[in-house]
């Protein structure tokens, strides 16, 4: 599934009210971006709630394309370190690939400023299920 096959719907509402785009996506690798304005918290910085659901969007959506067609991915586990903060801009999330089973996939998600300085390190779990 290509990146121009993730709009609409398919990302669902919050992933379109916060603003992420889905540039590129295969079960190896999905890289999206967030705009930082609208999702920050009150002192005016990226929210990391805000980093955790780019995060698992991608890596969601990775988890998707390997599951294959007729199997979900839902996410079962989160952690993310937050390393510094970002305040305007975009920030870009690249979600990679660590395990890919039949039942479980793991992604690493790196998220970025535009000065390419690591705002965000996460690890997203799914578990793959057959469609209901």
């Amino acid at each position: 599934m290509g990146a121009s096959q993730l709009s609409g719907d398919h990302l669902g509402d919050l992933n379109r009210s916060m603003g992420i785009e889905v540039l590129e996506a295969s079960a190896e690798r999905v890289t999206g971006r967030m705009p930082v304005k609208g999702n920050t918290q009150p002192y005016g910085l990226l929210h990391g709630g805000a980093s955790c659901v780019l995060a698992e969007s991608l890596g969601s959506t990775g988890a998707a394309i390997h599951a294959g067609e007729g199997r979900i991915a839902v996410g079962i586990e989160i952690n993310a370190t937050h390393h510094r903060s970002a305040t305007e801009g975009f920030v870009t999330g690249v979600a990679t690939r660590v395990h890919g089973g039949r039942t479980l996939a793991t992604y690493e998600i790196v998220i970025t400023d535009e000065q390419d300085r690591r705002v965000c390190t996460a690890r997203l779990s799914c578990m793959l299920r057959d469609a209901p």
